[in-house]
């Protein structure tokens, strides 16, 4: 009996501006039906090209396939033979995928509703009441609760894990025999993801599909794969059982990976060090406006009542869920929000302080956002971007002194000063979350808020960036508000934890204790989500 998916000898490379170029170098795997195989690495490791090469969606004729073959199904047939018209019969019917990012999946002009009745109408000719039942059944099977009640949301009405669980709902609509599972669970929350999956797996069991997985966090592997495959530049450096590879790994790149984990001790702080900001009794309360004259019917109540205390080289972990308002509390902080409140950073009360006072303290107060790309203009280099904020604070700056300053933030931030006239583009994810951090350390800042700043790098690159905000930490005496829903990079950097819930701190103490014995149910939930993982 031929296995479900025999990928053979699988080359892929790409045609642009007159060089061609390899992504994939040789890949071969088998995928039994049932069975979970994970494809793991860093990015630009050839992860995605391959598993898009399966049903052709890349960018064809830029793509190109120099050799291999992809065998699927009891008839054998080689998906890289077929035309786009042969290949719909297996696309998004035979074989399904769902994608990281749900919000670029789905349309968002659409309902919940329509784009469920679109696959249902185009794969099994359903139409009208029978595919709304359809749609409800599927979408009960996903865990989506009052499911008749979402049939006319629109997806930004609907949370990360509720978009996702659509998309898998999407993809299983024609109960396809292989479901490719992209990234599918890196931006939730560990509690989110570990829903979604058990859903994965439990749909497994109930249809006996088999579900190739791309991703670069380890835990998931062991959690939900039986076999796993390790690439490196495009190559599979090591293959096998889960259990096996993970337990005795023979490549060093699979060593590497396995190592990666952010790991070391939060820097002591000394009891007396100054205190560098100080919030009591913190709200943010955003109106809800209904009705024709769009009267104040009540507030959503985004930070209601959190007091914290921050000293000199001391970092304060924030976790909680998606909607717990740890981003909020940040940017009230830093005054890029209304707020009511003290908040008294240096000894200031930046409440009190109009836009001109403010404009002086805001050099001591910084911000890294969680998505480097999107926080970095595509239009400046890396030399402006990193000097903007240089010269606001200080017009009368020189060129010279300015370039000065940023070769030394890059250089601190371990980046070749060289590189400076390059753009964002020109870079990986890891060296531009290091210039977002370069720009911020620029300005010399005693307070700096860390959102997300590791969520969507690869495992090794967020151990490097933890490194890297320690050695700055000691080297500067920085206090960090460092806000996370990844529990072992808190861990790995704050010397206390606040536990946020729906606007309100639930749990807060020395990260040894909270870590260790933490005392609310909700904390209890948030590590067991995502420290108890294990394998099948």
């Amino acid at each position: 009996m031929s296995a479900l998916l025999d990928v053979r000898d699988l080359r892929v490379g790409f045609r642009q501006g007159g060089r061609e170029s390899l992504a994939v170098k040789g890949v071969s795997f088998t995928l039994e039906k049932g069975e979970t195989l994970a494809l793991v690495g860093e990015s630009g490791s050839g992860k995605s090209v391959t598993a898009l090469s399966i049903v052709k969606l890349l960018n064809y004729p830029a793509a190109f396939h120099p050799t291999g073959e992809i065998r699927f199904g009891d008839e054998n047939v080689d998906l890289l033979t077929l035309s786009d018209e042969d290949l719909r019969a297996y696309r998004g019917n035979r074989i399904s995928m769902v994608f990281q990012e749900p919000m670029t999946s789905l349309n968002p002009l659409h309902t919940i509703e329509k784009q469920i009745g679109e696959i249902l109408s185009l794969h099994s000719g359903l139409s009208g009441e029978k595919a709304r039942v359809r749609t409800i059944e599927l979408l009960t099977k996903v865990g989506i609760r009052e499911p008749e009640k979402r049939l006319g949301a629109y997806p930004h009405e609907l949370s990360g894990g509720q978009r996702q669980r659509v998309m898998i709902a999407m993809a299983l609509a024609n109960e396809p025999d292989l479901l490719i599972a992209d990234e599918p669970t890196t931006a939730l929350d560990v509690t989110v993801q570990a829903k979604i999956l058990d859903l994965l797996r439990d749909l497994q069991r109930e249809t006996g599909m088999a579900m190739l997985f791309i991703t670069h966090d380890l835990n998931i592997v062991r959690r939900l794969a039986h076999k796993v495959a390790v690439m490196q530049h495009g190559e599979v450096v090591e293959a096998g059982p889960v259990a096996e590879v993970f337990a005795n790994p023979q490549h060093a790149y699979t060593r590497m990976l396995l190592a990666a984990e952010p790991k070391g001790e939060p820097a002591k702080v000394h009891p007396e060090a100054p205190v560098v900001v100080e919030v009591k009794d913190l709200k943010v309360h955003f109106p809800i406006r209904s009705g024709f004259f769009k009267k104040v019917t009540g507030y959503v109540k985004a930070v209601d009542g959190v007091s914290l205390r921050i000293r000199e080289g001391e970092t304060l972990g924030v976790v909680g869920e998606s909607g717990s308002g740890k981003t909020t509390l940040g940017q009230a902080i830093l005054r890029l929000i209304k707020s009511e409140g003290p908040v008294v950073v240096l000894g200031r009360d930046v409440q009190a302080m109009d836009q001109a006072a403010l404009r002086p303290l805001r050099r001591d107060m910084q911000m890294v956002f969680q998505d480097p790309y999107g926080s970095l203009s595509p239009r400046m280099s890396v030399a402006e971007i990193v000097a903007e904020g240089l010269y606001i604070q200080r017009p009368d700056l020189k060129l010279a002194e300015a370039r000065e300053i940023v070769a030394r933030a890059l250089a601190d931030t371990g980046l070749d000063p060289a590189a400076m006239d390059r753009y964002p583009h020109e870079f990986s994810g890891g060296q531009r979350q290091r210039i977002a951090i370069a720009r911020a350390m620029a300005l010399d800042p005693k307070f700096v808020v860390l959102d997300e700043p590791t969520s969507a790098l690869d495992m090794s690159v967020q151990a490097q960036i933890v490194d890297l905000l320690r050695k700055l930490q000691q080297k500067r005496s920085l206090a960090y508000l460092f806000i996370s829903h990844d529990l072992k990079v808190v861990r790995a950097l704050s010397s206390h934890v606040l536990v946020m819930r729906h606007g309100v701190v639930v749990e807060e103490g020395p990260a040894r204790e909270i870590f260790s014995a933490p005392k609310e149910t909700y904390t209890r939930d948030l590590f067991k989500a995502a420290f108890n993982i294990s394998p099948n």
